[in-house]
């Protein structure tokens, strides 16, 4: 495989202080984590809340300590919100933050980009296989 590099090196954000570009690295990690996307794309299509049980059962292989730590990364991050209702037994829903929402269109262009390019990933997975 050939590797094109570019004439120049492509600069995300020059501004940027080492500190801050470590922290864009820092929430970047956690917010493309494993199941952090499939957690942001269930919370936006419902566009409401969603008790913890329905996030469970909507994403597929995950289990309930794994979502638990998604969930407290997601709503530390400022991404969604937790309400637990003092009920027996107790309910707790989650819904995505304004800046959540906010976050939901440029995750939806990249999963769009990529869904529109697998046969391209596809061939270069292929290709990898048999060099």
């Amino acid at each position: 495989m050939v590797t094109k590099q570019a004439s120049e090196p492509f600069k995300f954000h020059e501004t940027l202080t080492q500190i801050e570009d470590r922290a864009v690295r820092e929430v970047l990690e956690r917010v493309t984590g494993r199941w952090s996307l499939s957690v942001l794309r269930i919370l936006a299509e419902v566009n409401g809340p969603l008790r913890f049980s329905r996030v469970l059962e909507r994403v597929e292989g995950i289990s309930q300590k794994v979502l638990t730590h998604t969930l407290r990364t997601l709503e530390r991050d400022g991404l969604l919100t937790r309400t637990l209702y003092p009920q027996v037994p107790p309910r707790v829903e989650y819904e995505l933050t304004p800046l959540g929402r906010e976050l939901t269109g440029p995750v939806a262009s990249l999963w769009r980009w990529v869904a529109g390019r697998l046969p391209e990933f596809e061939a270069a997975q292929a290709q990898q296989r048999g060099a």
